[in-house]
């Protein structure tokens, strides 16, 4: 297996340099083991085939790349659940392959010099599951009939080679080849499909660029809706059975999708899909372009609405501006849990206000051990960062007001649009909307853990 150790490394085989690139790059502190250095991906290719019956995946991976250093040796993450059958490097036989660890180390037949391009073609197959971690289980799940993939924040090596770190975005196509009763989805807009001898092959193009562990398939035996063509395309992808109860359920999307466009900016993609399974989920998913809901979220009862905004919401906080690392995760899910609050204001329910009151109430009672800004691996999906970080925000829009507050969101997702993002652009671009310092208010919110006062106006 490749070594980690940075600007000394060499590779063994070669001499010819870091052996998985320049550490300068570096890896995630908080995912470690994911992520590889040495190159930089522009777009995927996967070609697969799922059986649902037997759970059995066989897929191509044609991988476009750039290497920033010489490489006589890479590394792609995937699942050893998967094999590898055979790897080429630039229309070459690999000299040599092995996987270990969830690791794919690949040493091309000749090295790659510094800026040249790259094609990697990876044949693999298996039984997919889940990748076990810290957080539970995450990547390729069965479902009673069918399959999904919730691979936040490192499932995607479960079901294809890649490098997955959340920086690492790139453009994809997904073609899906499974039963012909089965209906499958994938991120991006659906370019064709064809039916041949009780297959049907379905295959999508994302152009936006998109981390790895927002990229997505959906398969079960389910119907699809439009729901409004204009100004964005948005569908319903579910079970017949519980089409009366995602009417009611669901009733206000477009008028949400309207919402945060004024209040965020444009939706930044061409469509939005809504997903639900025929099986009960513990939380929804949010994938890019797409949502994943259960059918427990789907109740008829309008119960889940607040989950509705959230996972819409993170098309802008989370899938257009994605973090670079993930100690910034306040960006996503602060935002994505503010926005709940949003809504339920523009909606006629209680007022940002009277929510971030409520919730700063809960979280004095709670454990003050938590450094929003930086909660470390084992925290960061921690409810006190959906929260705070959420508080954090009411904190900015009390200090500079709601004129200043939502020109700041809108100019973040224009400037930041499809990018790699930090909680330092975000503070730096905030004071521009303020007439004062705002250091005070990052400091206590977001790296101080004791829970700050409730921000009051004046």
């Amino acid at each position: 297996m490749p070594s980690r150790t940075g600007k000394g490394a060499r590779d063994s085989d070669t001499g010819t340099g870091p052996l998985l690139g320049d550490p300068d790059d570096g890896v995630d502190p908080y995912l470690p083991k994911n992520g590889n250095l040495g190159y930089r991906v522009s777009r995927y290719d996967l070609d697969l085939e799922y059986k649902v019956a037997s759970n059995r995946l066989a897929g191509t991976a044609t991988i476009t790349a750039t290497a920033i250093n010489t490489l006589g040796r890479f590394s792609l993450d995937l699942a050893t659940s998967l094999s590898v059958s055979r790897v080429s490097v630039n229309g070459k036989r690999a000299s040599r392959y092995s996987q270990r660890t969830n690791k794919l180390s690949v040493t091309p037949a000749d090295s790659l010099p510094p800026g040249g391009a790259m094609t990697v073609v990876v044949k693999y197959s298996g039984s997919p599951k889940p990748i076990r971690g810290p957080w539970g289980e995450v990547g390729w799940e069965e479902l009673t009939e069918g399959a999904l993939c919730a691979s936040q924040p490192n499932g995607a090596a479960s079901w294809f080679p890649c490098d997955d770190h959340p920086s690492s975005k790139a453009s994809y196509r997904i073609a899906i080849t499974t039963e012909s009763p089965y209906l499958a989805v994938a991120n991006g807009t659906l370019q064709r499909k064809r039916t041949k001898a009780g297959s049907t092959t379905w295959i999508y193009e994302q152009v936006e660029p998109m981390a790895t562990y927002l990229a997505t398939v959906q398969i079960g035996p389910y119907v699809q809706t439009t729901l409004a063509t204009r100004p964005v395309k948005i569908k319903a992808v579910l079970p017949e059975r519980l089409k009366a109860n995602f009417a009611s359920d669901f009733a206000r999307q477009k008028d949400m999708v309207a919402a945060f466009g004024d209040m965020f900016g444009p939706y930044p993609f061409p469509e939005y899909t809504v997903v639900v399974t025929d099986d009960n989920l513990e939380i929804p998913i949010e994938a890019q372009g797409l949502s994943t809901f259960g059918a427990n979220h789907c109740d008829g009862t309008g119960r889940s609405e607040r989950l509705v905004a959230h996972e819409l919401a993170h098309q802008w906080f989370g899938n257009s501006l994605t973090l670079a690392r993930w100690a910034d995760i306040w960006l996503h899910e602060g935002f994505a849990c503010y926005s709940e609050w949003l809504w339920s204001e523009h909606s006629g329910g209680q007022s940002a206000d009277s929510l971030a009151r409520y919730h700063h109430r809960q979280l004095s009672s709670a454990r003050q051990d938590l450094e929003v800004g930086d909660p470390g691996p084992d925290s960061m999906f921690d409810d006190r960062v959906y929260k705070r970080g959420a508080l954090t925000l009411h904190a900015l829009r009390v200090g500079v007001g709601d004129d200043e507050f939502f020109d700041l969101l809108k100019e973040w997702t224009r400037e930041y649009r499809y990018s790699s993002v930090s909680t330092d652009d975000f503070t730096a671009l905030a004071a521009r909307h303020s007439e004062g310092s705002l250091n005070r208010l990052w400091q206590q919110w977001l790296h101080e853990k004791p829970l700050p006062p409730f921000p009051e106006a004046g």
